[in-house]
């Protein structure tokens, strides 16, 4: 679901994730598949309520969906930071002995006030400074943002470490580096430039295969979430094509160099 259709084009209202994280579901039906999710900070127009429903847009990539009414609210102020840890917890108080009372995601999109160091005021609780970057300070590296999500769940439409898929796991850490892409994996074949994997792969290259996508740590390694062993990992990149060849599925597909 990836464009809006013309016969329901409307005056949208922006609205934000007031959740950790949403899932945006293909039809208005919380049992219906998740085609991706929004995280917390995260813009989403609102094109039409119904029946606790939003169907609108995702600001971020384009997407369109159904939203749980419930998991946003009407956009306010800018947000000022950005969560880069894999995770953080929202703390009850400027203590990291206080109750947890939520957490965030990589990439959320935080208003944050001074707090008593080292600590930041986040809405109604507390969260750890170093968890936090301003919201237009990237990281220099999109593999080390990867790597932070290494142990997530393999979850169809997730992208955070609860669960994430190929593609979410690619948007997410290139997001982290100040790189927009596409949600899906066919879309995100058009970033960078094309390149032919014999000709050597390195770090950082995005690697294609039917359906899926991962980045390259090294030459020979392969960091993806897959389905195959239902978490993100590392391993060799032979070893995902000799299970391709096993299976009778093509290889690689396309290679991408940012």
């Amino acid at each position: 679901m990836r464009h809006l259709p013309a016969a329901r084009h409307a005056a949208p209202t922006l609205h934000v994730c007031a959740s950790a994280t949403t899932p945006v579901h293909h039809e208005p039906d919380a049992h219906s598949q998740a085609v991706s999710a929004l995280l917390y900070g995260e813009g989403f127009d609102v094109l039409e309520t119904r029946d606790g429903w939003c169907w609108g847009q995702c600001r971020h990539d384009g997407y369109v969906g159904y939203v749980a009414a419930e998991t946003l609210t009407l956009a306010g102020i800018a947000p000022s930071h950005r969560v880069a840890a894999a995770a953080a917890h929202i703390f009850s108080a400027a203590s990291i002995k206080s109750a947890p009372v939520g957490w965030l995601p990589m990439g959320a999109q935080v208003q944050a006030l001074d707090a008593e160091p080292p600590f930041l005021r986040v809405g109604a609780g507390f969260v750890h400074a170093r968890t936090l970057e301003l919201r237009h300070a990237f990281a220099p590296d999109h593999v080390a943002a990867a790597q932070r999500l290494v142990g997530s769940p393999y979850l169809w439409g997730g992208r955070t470490r609860a669960g994430l898929d190929c593609s979410g796991l690619v948007q997410v850490a290139l997001a982290a580096a100040g790189i927009a892409a596409p949600r899906d994996s066919d879309q995100q074949q058009v970033l960078g430039v094309a390149i032919d994997p014999a000709d050597g792969l390195r770090r950082g290259d995005l690697v294609f295969l039917p359906g899926h996508v991962g980045i390259m740590t090294d030459a020979e390694t392969l960091l993806h979430a897959n389905a195959w062993w239902m978490t993100t990992l590392a391993e060799p990149l032979a070893d995902v094509l000799a299970r391709q060849a096993a299976a009778g599925r093509p290889g690689i597909v396309a290679a991408r160099r940012l």
